[in-house]
This record gives C-alpha cells, sequence and structure tokens, in this order.
C-alpha cells in the first residue's frame, strides 16, 4: 500500500474496500482535480463510472482544492454502488494550483497506470478501455484526443462571444493532462509534476518534458477521447489569462529548446511592438516631438488592429464581438509583457 503524503487528507466513501477487493484487479487509477463545482463534477464522475471496463479494474480520485463540502456530497453520491468503482476524495490542504493537485491524486492511488482527465470533461464510455490497450509495453505515457468536435453549435462561424475557444488548442497538443495515461513508475521517476506551475496550462507540458528526458518515450493516439463541451466565457478571460506567462519563463528556465521548438518558436514581437511605441509616444510629445508621437501612437494602433483581426479568424465577428476583440486586443500587449517579465524576473531567466 503506497503511503499518501501528510500534506493531504483522504475520505474514503467505503473505508478499506480498494486494497481489500481490488487487490491484484486494480489497473487504473483515475485522477480528476476539482475547483469548478459540483455540477460539473457530477457530469464528469457520471461518464468516468459509465466506462466498459470491470469496475473493480480502476478507482476514481477527486482531488479537491475548493468547495470541499459540496465536492464530498457528490463524491458520496457516487462513492456507495456496489457495482461502481471506488470514488474517493483528497483534500488538498497545502500548496495549490492543478500541478499540486494532480500529484495529491496519484499519489494516494493505488493503479500502475495513472489516468488524469479533468472536471469539465465527458470522457467517452471506452476512454480507460482505449487509453490502457494504446499505452503499449515500451511507452510510459500517453496522451489522448481531447474534443469539443461533438457540439454542432462549435463552428469557428457560430461560435459565441463569450465562449472559450478551447478545442483547436486542445486538439493540437502534444501532451495535455485533460487526456493522459502515465505509468505510476514513470512519475515516481521523475517526481511528478512540478508545483511551482501554479496556474493550469503548461504544468503538463513540463512533465511531458522531463518524461521524454528521465522516463522514456511519449506516444499519442486519438482512440481515448473526452471532450470537452464550450462553456460560457466572461468577456475578459482572455485577459485573465495572460497571467500564465507568468509561468513560460519557468518552462523556458527548464526547457529552453524543447520550449522554442513545440510552444513558442519567438517572444510575441508584436506585444512588445505595441508595447513599446505606445510608451514612446507621451516621451516623444514631452520634447516637443510631436509628429514623431503621432506616428509613433498610429503605429501602436496599427498593430492592435492587426491583432484583433488575427484574433477573429476562427470567432464569430458580430459588431458586440469585434468591438470586444478591438478593446483586449488594446489591453492584452501591456498584459502580456509584464507578466512575462515579471516571469523572467522572478525565475532569474533572460526571457522574452
Amino acid at each position: 500500500m503506497l503511503p499518501v503524503p501528510s500534506s493531504y487528507a483522504s475520505s474514503t466513501p467505503r473505508p478499506c474496500t480498494l486494497p481489500v477487493a481490488a487487490g491484484d484487479s486494480l489497473r487504473i487509477s483515475v485522477v480528476i482535480p476539482t475547483i469548478r463545482g459540483p455540477d460539473l463534477l457530477c457530469r464528469c464522475l457520471a461518464a468516468v463510472l459509465a466506462q466498459g471496463l470491470d469496475h473493480r479494474t480502476y478507482e476514481v480520485i477527486v482531488v479537491d482544492a475548493g468547495d470541499t463540502a459540496a465536492s464530498q456530497t457528490v463524491v458520496d453520491s457516487f462513492g456507495n454502488r456496489a457495482d461502481a468503482p471506488v470514488v474517493r476524495l483528497v483534500r488538498l490542504r497545502q500548496g495549490h494550483g492543478a500541478a499540486a493537485a494532480r500529484n495529491a491524486g496519484w499519489r494516494a492511488g493505488y493503479g500502475k497506470v495513472i489516468a488524469f482527465t479533468d472536471d469539465d470533461t465527458v470522457p467517452d464510455a471506452d476512454w480507460l478501455a482505449h487509453g490502457e490497450r494504446a499505452l503499449v509495453p515500451g511507452l510510459i505515457a500517453l496522451c489522448g484526443r481531447v474534443s469539443t468536435a461533438s457540439c454542432a453549435e462549435n463552428t469557428a462561424a457560430a461560435r459565441p462571444a463569450n465562449s472559450a475557444p478551447q478545442a483547436p488548442a486542445a486538439d493540437a497538443a502534444v501532451f495535455v493532462t485533460a487526456n493522459a495515461f502515465v505509468r505510476r513508475s514513470a512519475l515516481l521517476t521523475v517526481g511528478g509534476f512540478d508545483e511551482r506551475f501554479q496556474e493550469a496550462g503548461l504544468e503538463d507540458a513540463d512533465l511531458q518534458f522531463r518524461l521524454l528526458r528521465d522516463a522514456g518515450p511519449l506516444g499519442h493516439s486519438n482512440a481515448p477521447v473526452v471532450r470537452r463541451p464550450e462553456r460560457p466565457e466572461r468577456w475578459d478571460g482572455c485577459l485573465r489569462e495572460q497571467r500564465n506567462a507568468y509561468f513560460d519563463a519557468l518552462l523556458y528556465k527548464k526547457h529552453p529548446r524543447l520550449y522554442r521548438e513545440r510552444i513558442l518558436r519567438s517572444p510575441p514581437w508584436i506585444h512588445y511592438r505595441i508595447v513599446a511605441l505606445t510608451l514612446a509616444a507621451p516621451a516623444l510629445w514631452a520634447v516637443d516631438i510631436g509628429g514623431s508621437a503621432a506616428v509613433s501612437l498610429l503605429l501602436a494602433l496599427i498593430g492592435v488592429a492587426h491583432l484583433a483581426i488575427e484574433r477573429l479568424r476562427h470567432t464569430a465577428r458580430t459588431p458586440e464581438h469585434v468591438a470586444e476583440m478591438l478593446l483586449t486586443s488594446a489591453l492584452i500587449p501591456f498584459l502580456s509583457v509584464y507578466w512575462r517579465l515579471r516571469g523572467a524576473i522572478h525565475f532569474r531567466v533572460l526571457f522574452l
């Protein structure tokens, strides 16, 4: 039996059922961090417990980093069925973020394979079976497919202005922990996720790079599918997401070559140009070079317009959305540069 670290507390609806009843038949631990609320968790758990595998071959570990009472209620509602896998709740006591939650989950599990997903996904009924089958000997980890294609309204032309366009990024990702299968032995080799990545989004890339370097080859398969229906997003969601650039500096510091090859080939120069030209305008005006100040500001506005046009390529073009894109495109460069440079200073790395 693997010990649960002292920094986490576990609540199990059926105490001791897992190690006694499951025995050697248990093969997979499904880890689901949750912070978005009980409704999404209910939907995800219903899909995970509807897997075609024998329920004795896998367990489900929910890691709560938010409303523990609500999560406990949901887990209890799913955890007392004789024909279902054991569902346990792990409360996150210290540390925070997706990396810490996933570490708490896999360390509390018993399976030789850890299947990671998120609470806002809906795994297909054969998700675990396909993932286990695709994780052939020789592979230490595998990434499946995250899709929103099942939603008929999720086309580029019809996407509402306030929805989060997650499908392109998720489908293009090489390794995404919303749908990943990793051997426990490989996680032990690399020490799990780096908990310095406190925002979700780059901790999976860091794990991928360290697995490749220290553990062995990774694979990709389109057979294990989880679906992530688009959810309503506040208009300023893209602004709040710029904080993630803070952790780009850490990922670059740890894996500079792979970062440039697989994450971002060059710095977002358009952001730096817009910021530099905007800041130059009042400075030029102050020294009585009004013409140059006007040109500088005009070039910055052209840069903002170009950025907005690029962002509008795959979304709706309603007047409200166009206005929203223009506003956010004027703010994104400043937030992006601020967080990137702040991350560079904090993690002490030459990074733009």
